[in-house]
């Protein structure tokens, strides 16, 4: 398991680049590996990952699936490669199905409060949405972000979530 977020939201995902590097979790469940450990399994392209997405307004599981994840090392910024997806969970959120570069978050670096890596220009996009992540500007989905912004665009109903996880498979 990559990531757990079962606390609707709440702010423990809130850290700095160092807690994401080592990763961290609490007594609840709450859960980030950490990108080091990530990239190193990853680095090799023989994992797809799996996101487990539990919808706020009907409490039904959801899945997002991509066939190719690579976390590139803390060098380039933890960048992501991730492409191939498939599931019931709504739209391919990495790759956003409208084409507009400003959401696609595919080839993104890793931002957190701390250290801004996305492509707004305006500001930091982990600090108002309270979490770590590849953000570009800033995104249709957050699985680590404060209550408000706790959703996966195209997820039934309002796109807000309960839950999620993250897992990585073997290919």
């Amino acid at each position: 398991m990559i990531q757990q977020n079962t606390n609707n939201g709440s702010a423990l995902f809130n850290r700095s680049w160092a807690e994401y590097k080592v990763g961290f979790n609490d007594s609840r469940g709450n859960y980030w590996l950490g990108n080091d450990l990530l990239s190193q399994l990853t680095i090799t392209g023989r994992y797809k990952l799996r996101f487990d997405l539990q919808s706020r307004d009907n409490r039904n599981w959801y899945y997002a699936e991509y066939s190719t994840f690579i976390v590139q090392p803390e060098s380039a910024n933890y960048r992501l490669h991730v492409s191939g997806f498939s599931g019931n969970a709504g739209y391919d959120a990495f790759g956003v199905p409208w084409k507009n570069t400003n959401y696609d978050q595919n080839n993104q670096m890793f931002t957190t409060f701390d250290r801004d890596n996305d492509q707004y220009s305006p500001g930091n996009c982990a600090s108002p949405r309270g979490g770590g992540f590849w953000y570009n500007a800033c995104n249709t989905f957050c699985v680590n972000c404060f209550i408000s912004h706790f959703y996966w665009y195209g997820l039934s109903g309002s796109g807000l979530m309960h839950s999620s996880r993250m897992w990585l498979h073997c290919k």
